[in-house]
């Protein structure tokens, strides 16, 4: 019981990762009806640009954590939303009137390029990182197994219902919310009737790599160490929390992560560490069989 109770929290922690890496793929495709492939990337810069942050705050403010932390994730939130509306300008307005194929295509450069250019900025060896925010919570306590909950992953899940807070607010509450809804629903329409579907479009791409942005810099200071192709495991992963969840669902995305970082925590645990990304896509192909439209999804309505 002990053991499973560490694997849960360590499935939750990991999930709302992935849940806020998802949420950038289900709302680019939410408005736009395309998938950002070059999504795991920016949460890949996301990832780099924490780390440098923070050595040059600490470096600079005298070691202190709490501000060097403050500052990560304020310059990482910054910088890498610039980068989502760079994909955004280069990638896919100039071909919004295109095929689907050509901005997919186009996506997926991007992402080669991104990766490259970390790759060739910052080097091909791991970056290490110290663990910062240490300690943690005694929950329980048997002859041979403790199960403990630090204070990292009780931040990680704190912070990631804050933002999901935050974001359905804007959402549900705001004119930027509605204008997104209204171009979600039809963009032409939307236009007609005074909406700036390119400011609306640029908003979706900047808040999701936002979103990713976080992620990156949580999983920096959870894992300790990165490189530059985190992006690409991480995204796939990501977007198929995204289809499992329903894509186009924001809460299906949060449940789709949530979902994946658990089956590959239990599956670690209970299984071969190996083939846990087997197991976390062999149950998105059977959801996929027996609901395409994902667990929060609904079917689209075409419209003529």
């Amino acid at each position: 019981m002990e053991y499973f109770l560490q694997q849960l929290i360590n499935g939750i922690t990991l999930g709302a990762i992935y849940g806020l890496i998802a949420i950038g793929y289900t709302m680019v495709y939410g408005i736009i009806g395309m998938i950002n492939f070059a999504h795991g990337e920016i949460y890949m810069l996301g990832a780099f640009i924490s780390l440098i942050a923070y050595l040059i705050t600490t470096t600079i403010g005298g070691g202190s954590v709490a501000i060097g932390l403050l500052v990560a994730l304020a310059v990482t939130m910054v910088f890498t939303a610039l980068w989502g509306w760079a994909v955004e300008r280069i990638a896919y307005r100039p071909l919004r009137g295109a095929p689907k194929l050509a901005p997919l295509i186009s996506a997926i450069g991007m992402s080669i390029v991104l990766q490259n250019f970390t790759q060739i900025s910052q080097g091909a060896r791991v970056k290490p990182l110290p663990p910062v925010i240490k300690g943690g919570v005694t929950l329980m306590q048997s002859e041979h197994f403790t199960v403990s909950l630090s204070y990292l992953q009780i931040a990680i899940v704190l912070l990631t219902v804050a933002l999901m807070a935050a974001f359905t607010w804007v959402i549900t509450r705001t004119p930027l919310g509605r204008a997104q809804r209204a171009t979600e629903q039809d963009m032409k329409m939307a236009a007609l009737l005074g909406v700036n579907v390119d400011r609306v479009v640029s908003t979706t791409f900047v808040i999701g790599a936002a979103l990713a942005a976080v992620a990156g810099l949580m999983v920096t200071l959870y894992y300790g160490v990165i490189d530059f192709y985190i992006g690409f495991l991480a995204g796939i992963k990501a977007f198929t929390a995204a289809v499992l969840g329903g894509i186009g669902s924001l809460p299906g995305a949060m449940l789709g992560g949530l979902l994946i970082g658990l089956i590959e925590a239990l599956w670690s645990g209970y299984f071969s560490i190996e083939y846990k990304d087997v197991a976390a896509f062999s149950i998105l192909v059977l959801v996929l069989l027996f609901r395409p439209t994902g667990l929060l999804g609904r079917p689209e309505v075409e419209k003529i």
